[in-house]
């Protein structure tokens, strides 16, 4: 997250956006170990699918919160997309992408063991 904030206080909003979805991925398949007996997480960028399978019960505005986050994880991935979003997302977005994504994701680490 110290990332996140360092790209953001250089404008780098998607860039930010992409390393928030990083590690918000990180800590789901931690969680997918703790609930999995295999402990191998899956091979997966999506984090509703990371939701689903770790027996998360969150709220329906942190799986939609989560849902939207998944269109910044493509940014590393897929640079032709990059430019879409880099027009669709602006500072004000970007900040508020960022504030919920540090409650959530300090709310998730919290309850691991």
């Amino acid at each position: 997250m110290e990332t996140v904030d360092y790209l953001f206080s250089g404008g780098r909003f998607v860039h930010a956006l992409f390393f928030i979805h990083l590690a918000m991925e990180k800590v789901l398949k931690a969680h997918w170990v703790k609930a999995s007996e295999e402990n191998i997480p899956p091979k997966t960028h999506n984090l509703i699918y990371l939701v689903e399978k770790s027996n998360l019960n969150l709220s329906e505005g942190d799986t939609d919160f989560l849902q939207k986050l998944n269109a910044y994880q493509i940014e590393g991935r897929y640079p032709d997309y990059l430019s879409k979003l880099r027009m669709d997302t602006m500072k004000e977005t970007a900040g508020k992408i960022r504030t919920d994504a540090k409650i959530l994701f300090q709310c998730l680490t919290e309850i691991l063991p």
